[in-house]
């Protein structure tokens, strides 16, 4: 629940009621000559005023037009004695509906009409109290109506919930495609991405549209156990949906077959309903798993392009790439942690591991903050202070040649927090592949305080992964 208002009322114009109103507030500021000066007190009555108005509102004092809200596909009509200016004064369509008529019939779809006396409020007083289930039908109206102030709120509370881990993701997303509202489709995207698991097991997954599914499959950013896990989950998908066979075939060409251990695509092979119906559509793309998981990727790399989004995995949760870190009472001291990864995703690579160790820091202060205590003449400077730093994540291989021949490491941490029951991804740091630490780990965290958005439970929720990633190799002619 969120409570949406603006600073303060835009003119009034010469409408009398509304004169008298601020009159009430104009009066109160004064001026007072003390001791031969000048001092001047203000006096807030904003308070007052809105109170003020709202009365006008529910009363229908003065008002000199009608609101008729029938509900789309009902008799149910809802009427509202209002003012022609206040609507006017946010609102160019209701000042253009309202210019030569003081009666008018408003269609609206029934979620709509059933907070339509929230929207006529917000143009009164500039605040309303939003609950989830209202998000969309307030924000289509602040939409059609023109209401930029309320149209602006109402989308940044959307995508506080998604940051959070709350709201329905995929029907916003539908939504926001809709009203071609980019910045609510990008965070929906993210959210679906980093929470993909999450999605997947509940029955928002049912109502992925073919559309959202294309925009989700090519992604490497995506969260989940592994990548047989999308394979079940695209099938459950294509099960229910039933696609045109076009779609189907597009969207199993998008699993990322290489990243499937051999054991596991001949079950997929002889059991899968959906490989059964289209097989021939991946058979090329099965086959060049197979050859991948059968050669050294040095000798694969000979014949075949490593390059591809194929080879190279997404955020996996499972043991194989990374592992969890719960750090309690994370602003306390420095800690330190190590875990092993898989060298790389090729059968000829699954008995290799890379052991890594990590250092996390909380209050980690660059060398420009560091204590310095005098200058060069003796001049006593201050100290910075331990709250001046800022959390640091160091992830290094614990032998010195990290990078295997023909691969280097990506690595990623993503950082949960708890929402009805479960730990969603909220935010996710990538380091480039030469780094050994992501420059703006946690750069806007306040761990001190126990309610951070950053922590469940006064702990710090991480999970580090590490993705191999394959070099070109450049052939010489023979």
């Amino acid at each position: 629940m969120l409570r949406l208002g603006y600073a303060k009322p835009g003119s009034w114009g010469s409408f009398w009621a509304i004169l008298t109103l601020v009159g009430l507030a104009t009066r109160a500021a004064q001026k007072a000559d003390v001791g031969g000066e000048a001092a001047g007190t203000s006096i807030n009555h904003s308070q007052m005023l809105l109170q003020r108005l709202q009365e006008l509102l529910s009363q229908g004092n003065a008002s000199d037009v009608v609101l008729r809200v029938q509900a789309a596909g009902t008799d149910e009509v809802r009427v509202f004695h209002a003012h022609r200016l206040l609507l006017g004064l946010h609102s160019e369509l209701l000042r253009e509906l309202l210019s030569n008529q003081s009666e008018v019939v408003l269609q609206e779809p029934r979620d709509c009409a059933a907070v339509f006396d929230k929207f006529i409020r917000y143009l009164y007083c500039g605040e309303l109290t939003v609950l989830l289930a209202q998000a969309i039908p307030l924000h289509r109206l602040a939409t059609k109506y023109g209401v930029a102030s309320l149209q602006r709120g109402v989308a940044d509370y959307m995508r506080a919930l998604l940051a959070g881990g709350a709201g329905p993701a995929v029907g916003w997303y539908h939504y926001a495609v809709s009203t071609g509202d980019e910045a609510l489709r990008e965070s929906c995207l993210q959210f679906l991405a980093w929470n993909l698991s999450a999605v997947a097991g509940s029955a928002e997954w049912g109502a992925v549209s073919p559309e959202l599914l294309a925009q989700l499959l090519p992604r490497s950013d995506l969260v989940l156990q592994d990548e047989l896990e999308l394979f079940h989950a695209l099938e459950a998908w294509l099960g229910r949906a039933r696609p045109p066979a076009a779609v189907a075939e597009r969207a199993l060409r998008a699993i990322r077959y290489p990243m499937i251990p051999p054991a596991q695509l001949f079950q997929l092979q002889a059991r899968s309903a959906a490989l059964a119906r289209h097989g021939e559509a991946v058979a090329d793309l099965l086959l060049q798993a197979y050859q991948f998981h059968a050669a050294s990727p040095l000798h694969y790399a000979k014949f075949f392009d490593l390059n591809g989004s194929a080879f190279l995995p997404r955020n996996y949760l499972a043991p194989a790439w990374g592992a969890p870190w719960v750090i309690n009472n994370p602003a306390r001291d420095d800690r330190s942690t190590s875990f092993q990864t898989q060298l790389g995703p090729s059968g000829h690579d699954s008995g290799r591991r890379v052991t890594w160790n990590v250092l996390f820091s909380p209050r980690w202060l660059p060398v420009s903050l560091r204590p310095v205590y005098a200058d060069a003449a003796g001049t006593a400077l201050p100290a910075a202070r331990p709250e001046d730093g800022r959390p640091r994540l160091v992830v290094t291989p614990a032998s010195s040649g990290g990078d295997a021949a023909g691969v280097s490491f990506q690595k990623t941490v993503l950082v949960g927090a708890r929402q009805h029951g479960r730990l969603l991804v909220r935010h996710a740091y990538s380091f480039h592949q030469s780094s050994e630490e992501a420059g703006d780990f946690l750069a806007h965290a306040d761990l001190q305080r126990r309610n951070s958005e950053y922590l469940v439970e006064n702990a710090l929720h991480l999970h580090l992964i590490v993705k191999p990633v394959y070099h070109t190799l450049i052939r010489t002619p023979k």
